[in-house]
């Protein structure tokens, strides 16, 4: 791998590129041809794609690079991989771009301790950003959550509420976690309370609740109340469509491959700076 010039086209390899999320990077990539090319496409054996150009499968046409479950030769030439696979699958991809030398950039959620760790083993070989939710705008939330609750004090109690499709199979959603480890590294001690029901008393001033909304086709809403006595802020941030994630996810990829020269952990956050 070479590191690209300033402005120049990133080569961006895609892992999970059969998946909805990896079509939606395809079709952006596409409609950027100045500033991304897709080299690699790459998705598991079972793939129901597999063989079809990437193009195809996202609906924009040939862009010559079929999908392939060869993980080594899907990452050649790459200047970055975009991972939006399953937790399962995380390990293929984090020892493959580590042996290969190629940046990572995933937005895979659900990720278990184990696969923390091979994070951060592949951050001691390669520069490596991941985040449980791709968008921008969720990061400028999080830092506005932050200046918000070390702002207005203790005086004011914090609820979080995220609502999602009827298909989302997990809860709470990774953007309300990191909502929730972005509040507790503010004000130290708060304890997450998952919902209530019957008689759970009086709410503790510990307590930072997590509700989670399920219902239709919601693409993702979170929102942040903090409550005083006397007035109510509400923090939020609504996706209209996924392809924000997918944009986020180019946009990290392009920053990685052209800033981040060395080995190591990076946030959605440096790509802001």
């Amino acid at each position: 791998m070479s590191d690209p010039a300033e402005g120049a086209q990133v080569r961006v390899a895609i892992f999970g590129a059969g998946g909805r999320m990896g079509a939606a990077i395809a079709r952006l990539a596409a409609a950027s041809p100045d500033r991304y090319r897709v080299v690699g496409a790459i998705d598991q054996p079972d793939c129901p794609h597999l063989g079809r150009d990437v193009g195809e499968v996202a609906g924009v046409g040939p862009m010559g690079v079929a999908v392939d479950a060869d993980v080594a030769s899907g990452l050649l030439g790459a200047d970055v991989v975009i991972d939006f696979s399953l937790a399962p699958a995380f390990a293929t991809i984090a020892h493959a771009a580590s042996t290969a030398g190629v940046p990572l950039v995933s937005g895979t959620t659900s990720l278990d301790a184990a696969s923390q760790r091979r994070l951060d083993e592949a951050a001691t070989v390669i520069p490596v950003l991941w985040a449980p939710n791709m968008s921008v705008g969720v990061q400028v939330l999080a830092d506005v959550v932050a200046r918000a609750i070390a702002q207005l004090g203790l005086d004011y109690d914090v609820e979080i509420v995220e609502t999602h499709h009827n298909r989302k199979a997990d809860a709470p959603s990774g953007t309300a976690t990191l909502l929730q480890e972005t509040a507790q590294g503010v004000r130290q001690g708060l304890r997450p309370v998952h919902g209530r029901e019957g008689a759970v008393g009086a709410r503790a001033s510990d307590e930072i609740g997590v509700h989670a909304v399920r219902g239709g086709g919601v693409v993702g809403d979170h929102a942040v109340h903090l409550i005083g006595a006397h007035d109510r802020l509400e923090l939020s941030h609504r996706a209209m469509n996924r392809d924000l994630f997918a944009a986020g996810a180019l946009r990290a990829a392009a920053w990685l491959a052209g800033h981040a020269k060395r080995p190591g952990r990076y946030r959605l956050a440096d790509t802001l700076t």
